[in-house]
């Protein structure tokens, strides 16, 4: 997949260069990596994308084809759709946001909580950004998101009912936005809340590798969200 980005792959291509059937491959790929193959594809393709948006001055319509777009609209409409700027904007900001809309839902009953933890001790994965998402894939609004400084307890309130995934990824300073060796990820879910339900989790961040699925949000700009935080707290203080 990684290196036929601008081919025009299909499900059938991938199982015969497997040397299974389309069916069995399918299972497998969904059991291994938690997407379905063709959602894999799609989301490697704009996470290039976004690489070639921040490092190359090729146009927009160049970098489509590259990604294997035929149409620059419908890659313009999905780019935008999965990772919450359009291409032109997310060059402009350097693939930085200041911050994570999230889903406008009706107030939810249900929570989420429990503790997140960083893979090796003494280990600082960095800014810590938590997440409940409809699908497998970190990609679009989430109904709920939260940004940690660090590894420790965590708590959603509030949740719709519904069936989500609490995906977290961990940035450390400049380096994630070009180098995938340097993020950490942690899943979990599906997670059924109904009810006012309390679901309770320990989950634990590690090294990303190549079967999970690509983090397709701009990434928070960790300067920018430290420093906002560290006003917030100061105006409490003062107000207090």
């Amino acid at each position: 997949m990684r290196n036929n980005l601008s081919d025009q792959l299909t499900v059938d291509d991938m199982a015969r260069a497997a040397m299974f059937s389309k069916f069995h491959f399918t299972r497998i790929f969904q059991r291994v990596t938690g997407v379905s193959p063709g959602r894999f594809l799609s989301a490697i393709r704009l996470q290039e994308a976004k690489r070639l948006l921040v490092t190359t001055r090729l146009n927009v319509t160049d970098i489509s084809i590259r990604v294997g777009y035929n149409s620059v609209g419908t890659f313009s409409t999905r780019f935008t759709k999965s990772v919450g700027l359009s291409p032109t904007t997310y060059r402009r900001m350097g693939g930085y946001t200041r911050r994570i809309p999230t889903l406008q839902t009706s107030t939810g009953y249900g929570t989420v909580r429990g503790r997140i933890t960083a893979g090796s001790q003494g280990t600082s994965p960095g800014l810590i950004f938590m997440g409940l998402f409809q699908h497998r894939i970190p990609e679009g609004a989430p109904t709920r998101c939260a940004i940690r400084d660090e590894p420790g307890p965590f708590r959603f309130t509030d949740v719709p009912d519904g069936s989500w995934y609490l995906l977290c990824h961990a940035v450390s300073g400049e380096v994630l936005r070009l180098q995938q060796k340097n993020v950490m990820v942690a899943t979990a879910g599906p997670l059924i809340v109904r009810d006012r339900q309390v679901i309770n989790l320990d989950i634990q961040l590690k090294p990303v590798s190549k079967l999970d699925p690509p983090v397709l949000l701009a990434l928070l700009d960790a300067r920018k969200a430290a420093y906002e935080r560290q006003f917030t707290a100061a105006t409490e203080a003062i107000a207090a």
